[in-house]
C-alpha cells in the first residue's frame, strides 16, 4: 500500500472529508431502487387518507352580515331599564355577546324546529345506534362484540325528556355560532357551521333576524313596564283580580297543595318508576324462583347434585375448588400406582383429597343457600312494590279530584288578568309603539346558500399526507439500509476487513445442504461449479512460494456455509491432487450427515483418542478421502490442542496433497483458533447479506491476532440478480458463461446477476 500523506497536507485532509461525508449518490441509489415500494407505500395512504376525508361529514358555513348601530333613545326610562347605553368597543361587545347568548339560540331552535332534525334531534342519533347494534348482533357469532342486551334498548327507547332535548340541541347550536367583526368598521358577520348547507343558511338568517326582532321586543317589553308601573288608577280590575287569585290560594291552603301540576307529574312519575320496578323485582322473583326449584329437586340427591345446578356450576369459586379437588384426586391416583396404600405420601395425598372434597361441599351448600336467600329476599320485594304501586294509584286519584277545582279558579283568574291586560295595552297602545324604530341593527347581507364546505379540506389533507408518507418512506428505506450492517459486495469486504476476496458462491434455492455438499461433482449448476474452480485457482496463485497443504475453513457464526464450501473446494482441489477433507466441528458435526455414512463410522475424535486406526477412519467418496468428526467427546477442545492431534496433522500431510479441515465457527467455541495454528493457509467464509460486519471484523481479528494464515474471504449465498438490481456488480468474482446457460435448464437454482 502507498504511504498515506501527512495530515498538514491539505490535499490529504480533502480526501478525508470526501471519504466521511455522505454518499449521496449511494443514499439516491438505495431510494431509487425501493422506489416502487415508496411510491406505492404513498399511494396506499393517500388513497386512505382520501377514503377517510370522504368519510368524514362536511361541514358548511353560511354567513350573514350585520349593521350594528347606535342610537339615541326616545324614551328615556325605558333606555335606562333597557341598559343598551355605551360607547364605542364596549358597545359592539355587549351586542356581540347578544348575538350568541342563549335566549336568541333558544328562539332559533324554536322557529327552525331543529329538536326534530337529525342533525340535532339525539333520539334519531340514538335510532342509528341501535340499528348499528342490530348489525354487531347479528355479527355477534363471528366476532365477539356483545349484542345490545333488551333492557338497554328499552332504556333507549324511553330517552331525555323534551326539556332535555331542547337544551341539548340548544347548547349544539350555539357551539356552531361565531361572530367575526369586519376590521374596524360597525359591521359583523354572524356565521353558523352545520351540515346542512341549507339549514346553514337559514339558521343563519334566522339568528339576523331574531336578533332584530329581540331588540324590538326588548323595547316594547319596556314600555309595557313602564306603562303598567305608571298606570295606577286601575285599581277595580286589579282588586277583581286579587279576589279571583285569593280564592285560589285559599282553595290551596286548605288542601295543602303547592304545586297540584307537580305533584301530579311527581306521583306519575313516581308511580311509573314503581311499576319499573316491580316489573324488574317479577322478573328477579321468576329468576330466583327458576333457581330455587332446582335445588329444591336436587336436595335429595345430596351436595354432589347440587353441585351440577348451573348457578352452582358456573360460581368461579366451584370452578375452583373442583379444580383443587382434580388435582387432588389425581396425585392420588398417581401416588396409588406407585406406593402401598399406608404409605405416607399417599396418605397425605388422601388426606388433601378429603380436605378439597369437604371445602368443595362447604362451598356448594353456601352458595345454595344463597339462592334459596335470594329467592326469599326476591318475594319480599315484589309484595312490597306492588303495594306501593295500589296506594300511589289511590294518591293520583285523590289529586285529580282537587286538581279539576283548582283549574277552575285558575280559569277564573286568567280571565280577569287577560281583561286587565287588554284594558292596559289599549290605554298605552300609542306608548308602547312609540319604540317600534329602537331596534338598532339591520341585515346587509342575508346568507345565501354556501357552495363548498369549510371542512375537511380534503385535497389539503391528501396531499399532506401525500408529502408525510413520501418523506416518511424515504427516511424509512434510509434508515433500515443503515440498520442492514451487513455484508452486501465484495467492495464491503475488501474495505472493512482488508482481505482479498476469493471468489463468491450464488444462492441455491430448493436444495438440500447434503444436495449442496454434492453440487460441483453433479455439476448440475454451473455458475455454482465456476465459481468454486475460481476460488481453487485464487487459492493455488495464492501459494505459488509454498502450497498450501493444510487449508483450514471456518466463519463466524454457524449456518454461513463453511462445510458447504469445504466439501466442494475438496472435490475441485481432488480433480488435481490427492485431498483429504476432515470434520473438525466435533461440536455439531455434518460431513458425516451430508455424505450418508454409516451409524458409528470412526472419525477424527476416535484417531485423537487412540480408539480407532487411521484407514479405518478414512473414507473414499467420490475420488476423495474423507474424515468424519467421529464420536462426539464431551473435551473437544483438550483433543484439538493435544500433541497426538498435532502428530495426527503431520501424518496425513505427508499422506496427501492437501488437506482440508472444516473448523467450527471462530465466535461460537475457541476450536477454530487451535485449528489455525496447524494450517497453511484459512478461508473466512461469510455470508452476504446475513454476517453483521462487527462480528466478521471481531473473529478476523481474533485470527490475525494469533499469527493465523487468513488468506481470504468467500461470499457466500449471494443473491446475483437481486444485488445487480441494488447497484452491485461482482466483476472479475463470477463467470458471465457459468452463470447463465443453466437459467432454462434448472429454473430452481439461484438467480443472480451477471458479473
Amino acid at each position: 500500500m502507498d504511504k498515506p500523506a501527512q495530515p498538514r497536507d491539505r490535499t490529504w485532509i480533502a480526501q478525508r472529508l470526501v471519504s466521511d461525508a455522505p454518499d449521496m449518490l449511494q443514499m439516491w441509489q438505495t431510494i431509487w431502487r425501493r422506489k416502487w415500494s415508496i411510491l406505492t407505500l404513498m399511494l396506499i395512504i393517500m388513497l386512505a387518507t382520501a377514503l377517510a376525508t370522504y368519510a368524514i361529514t362536511p361541514t358548511y358555513r353560511a354567513s350573514t352580515t350585520l349593521l350594528i348601530e347606535k342610537k339615541t333613545a326616545n324614551v328615556v326610562s325605558i333606555e335606562q331599564v333597557y341598559g343598551a347605553e355605551g360607547t364605542g368597543n364596549e358597545y359592539l361587545e355587549t351586542q356581540f355577546a347578544l348575538l350568541k347568548s342563549r335566549a336568541l339560540a333558544e328562539r332559533v331552535v324554536r322557529t327552525l324546529d331543529l329538536t326534530n332534525h337529525p342533525e340535532f334531534d339525539p333520539r334519531q342519533q340514538e335510532e342509528s345506534l341501535i340499528g348499528i347494534g342490530g348489525l354487531l348482533s347479528s355479527l355477534n357469532s363471528a366476532q365477539a362484540v356483545p349484542a345490545p342486551q333488551p333492557e338497554d334498548l328499552e332504556g333507549a327507547a324511553a330517552g331525555p325528556s323534551e326539556t332535555q332535548i331542547f337544551d341539548a340541541v340548544t347548547l349544539d347550536f350555539m357551539g356552531r355560532i361565531s361572530i367575526e367583526p369586519v376590521g374596524k368598521s360597525q359591521l359583523v358577520k354572524v356565521q353558523v357551521d352545520m351540515a346542512d348547507a341549507e339549514l346553514a343558511t337559514r339558521a343563519a338568517n334566522a339568528l339576523a333576524n331574531g336578533f332584530i326582532e329581540a331588540q324590538l321586543e326588548a323595547s316594547m317589553n319596556m314600555s309595557i313596564l313602564a306603562t303598567t308601573w305608571m298606570n295606577s288608577r286601575m285599581g277595580e280590575l286589579r282588586t277583581k283580580l286579587k279576589e279571583a287569585e285569593d280564592r285560589l290560594q285559599a282553595f290551596r291552603e286548605k288542601e295543602n297543595l303547592v304545586d297540584i301540576g307537580g305533584v301530579a307529574s311527581v306521583s306519575a312519575a313516581e308511580l311509573s318508576a314503581t311499576s319499573d320496578r316491580m316489573i324488574d323485582a317479577r322478573r328477579q322473583r321468576a329468576e330466583a324462583q327458576s333457581q330455587y326449584r332446582q335445588v329444591q329437586s336436587m336436595r335429595s340427591g345430596g351436595w354432589q347434585k347440587l353441585a351440577t345446578i348451573p348457578a352452582v356450576l358456573g360460581h368461579p369459586l366451584i370452578q375452583q375448588f373442583k379444580a383443587d379437588e382434580a388435582r387432588a384426586r389425581a396425585k392420588v391416583d398417581e401416588l396409588s400406582k406407585r406406593y402401598g396404600a399406608r404409605h405416607p405420601a399417599l396418605e397425605a395425598a388422601r388426606s388433601d383429597l378429603s380436605a378439597a372434597s369437604a371445602s368443595l361441599r362447604g362451598q356448594v351448600e353456601q352458595i345454595v343457600a344463597g339462592i334459596e336467600r335470594n329467592y326469599q329476599l326476591a318475594v319480599a320485594n315484589e309484595n312490597s312494590l306492588r303495594a306501593s304501586v295500589e296506594s300511589n294509584k289511590a294518591q293520583i286519584q285523590k289529586i285529580s279530584r282537587k286538581e279539576f277545582e283548582v283549574r277552575e279558579l285558575m280559569r277564573e283568574v286568567e280571565a280577569n288578568r287577560i281583561l286587565y291586560e287588554t284594558f292596559v295595552t289599549r290605554l298605552k297602545e300609542t306608548t308602547a309603539t312609540a319604540d317600534l324604530e329602537s331596534a338598532n341593527a339591520r341585515v346587509v347581507d342575508p346568507a345565501v346558500l354556501p357552495s363548498a364546505p369549510i371542512r375537511p379540506m380534503k385535497g389539503l389533507i391528501v396531499g399532506l399526507s401525500g408529502i408525510l408518507a413520501l418523506v416518511s418512506s424515504v427516511g424509512i428505506t434510509l434508515l433500515l439500509q443503515i440498520l442492514n450492517n451487513t455484508f452486501k459486495s465484495t467492495q464491503d469486504v475488501e474495505n472493512k476487513l482488508n482481505l482479498p476476496v476469493l471468489g463468491i458462491l450464488p444462492l441455491i434455492k430448493n436444495r438440500q445442504r447434503s444436495q449442496i455438499a454434492h453440487l460441483f461433482t453433479s455439476d448440475e449448476d454451473k455458475s455454482f461449479s465456476e465459481s468454486i474452480r475460481t476460488i481453487r485457482t485464487a487459492l493455488v496463485l495464492s501459494g505459488m512460494n509454498g502450497p498450501h497443504r493444510i487449508l483450514v475453513v471456518t466463519s463466524s457464526l454457524p449456518g454461513e456455509g463453511k462445510s458447504t464450501v469445504a466439501a466442494n473446494l475438496a472435490y475441485a482441489f481432488g480433480q488435481m491432487e490427492r485431498v483429504l477433507l476432515i470434520d473438525a466441528d466435533l461440536r455439531r458435526p455434518t460431513l458425516a450427515k451430508n455424505f450418508k455414512f454409516p451409524v458409528g463410522t470412526p472419525g477424527l475424535a476416535n484417531l485423537i483418542a487412540g480408539t480407532a486406526k487411521t484407514d479405518d477412519c478414512i473414507k473414499s467418496i467420490e475420488g476423495i478421502d474423507m474424515i468424519c468428526a467421529g464420536a462426539v467427546p464431551p473435551n473437544p477442545l483438550e483433543l484439538l490442542s493435544s500433541e497426538r492431534f498435532a502428530k495426527l496433522i503431520d501424518h496425513l500431510k505427508s499422506r496427501y496433497d492437501r488437506v482440508i479441515i472444516d473448523s467450527p465457527p471462530i465466535q461460537a467455541v475457541s476450536d477454530a483458533t487451535i485449528l489455525a495454528t496447524h494450517a497453511d493457509a484459512q478461508i473466512y467464509v461469510i455470508k452476504s447479506e446475513a454476517t453483521p460486519i462487527p462480528l466478521a471484523q471481531k473473529g478476523v481479528g481474533q485470527l490475525l491476532q494469533t499469527n493465523s494464515p487468513v488468506t481470504g474471504v468467500v461470499l457466500n449465498q449471494v443473491d446475483v440478480k437481486k444485488a445487480q438490481k441494488h447497484g452491485y456488480h461482482y466483476g472479475g468474482y463470477y463467470d458471465y458463461y457459468g452463470y447463465t446457460k443453466p437459467q432454462k435448464a434448472e429454473p430452481q437454482a439461484a438467480q443472480g446477476s451477471q458479473a
